[in-house]
């Protein structure tokens, strides 16, 4: 599917894929290490069925990073610019990961344009932690990297990821994929290999981290602040997946995130999958979408 491009009011310029069509409008936001590229299947599998946007976050893809990001709310605040140049009046979300919290903020702010909402594999409500590492590279729960200096200090997650990025070291990014991500399936070898390429236009790794850590729209403190109490201004009824492999977000988090939101969210758990439904078991994952959708 071709990119295509705009420009927004704040200098920077979004790349996205679109399939017009008469159908509902969905929009798909990606997570950290990917771009619109990573959902590829997803966008075939349901090209006949729904008008289909899936933007490049700023700093991802084809996307520019003109200004560093220091929260979700920054790129929900692309994103939110995107659909308006669009036109896009009404359209549910799909926020895989640290898309997921992107998706969060716009249904919380635009409540009465979001039809519907999918989680899927999604960041908490309540974020997701960074902690310092003991002499084994083990976490240390009770103590929190909080600021940028210090998650880009990170010698377990953050400088051997974002060293492999700056190097083009592909081999050491598909073995972080296959132990974290490609669990249970990976895809064919020419398409993880664009994967693998794609993952190298990342430019904003450690302000993900800082992002991530730092989000918190429940009404509850998640050790680096206050919650903003947004998620109970999520109305679209939303559907929270989460797979029984995941070994990035967990099972906790995900009922947490449920609770948050309320009785709008249910949870649904994708057999045999892992943090990549998409390829872990593509069918199960587009049936439970569209059921979800034409509810």
């Amino acid at each position: 599917m071709e990119i295509k491009k705009v420009n927004l009011k704040n200098g920077e310029t979004l790349g996205y894929r679109e399939q017009e069509a008469t159908g509902r409008c969905l929009v798909l936001i990606h997570g950290n290490m990917t771009s619109s590229k990573h959902f590829d299947v997803l966008l075939e599998a349901l090209l006949s069925e729904y008008h289909l946007l899936a933007p490049d976050l700023r700093g991802f893809g084809k996307s520019s990073y003109q200004k560093p990001i220091n929260s979700l709310a920054d790129l929900a605040e692309d994103i939110k610019e995107l659909l308006d140049i669009k036109g896009f009046e009404t359209y549910s979300l799909l926020g895989w990961s640290t898309g997921g919290g992107v998706a969060m903020e716009i249904a919380a702010d635009r409540p009465e344009d979001v039809e519907k909402l999918i989680l899927l594999e999604s960041v908490s409500t309540r974020g997701y932690p960074m902690f310092e590492k003991d002499e084994k590279g083990q976490p240390i729960p009770d103590k929190l990297l909080k600021t940028k200096e210090e998650i880009a200090s990170d010698p377990v997650k953050t400088i051997p990821i974002s060293q492999a990025q700056s190097e083009g070291n592909k081999n050491f990014l598909r073995e972080v994929w296959n132990n974290l991500i490609y669990t249970h399936n990976q895809p064919e070898e020419e398409k993880y290999e664009e994967y693998l390429e794609d993952m190298l236009t990342q430019r904003n790794l450690v302000d993900i981290y800082y992002a991530l850590a730092h989000f918190n729209i429940s009404d509850e403190h998640n050790g680096y602040n206050s919650g903003s109490d947004k998620a109970k201004d999520i109305s679209a009824p939303t559907l929270v997946f989460w797979g029984e492999n995941d070994l990035i977000v967990t099972e906790d988090m995900a009922r947490q995130t449920a609770r948050d939101i309320g009785e709008n969210a249910k949870m649904e758990f994708l057999e045999g999958c892992g943090h990549s439904p998409l390829i872990d078991d593509l069918k199960q994952l587009t049936d439970k979408i569209i059921t979800f959708l034409e509810e």
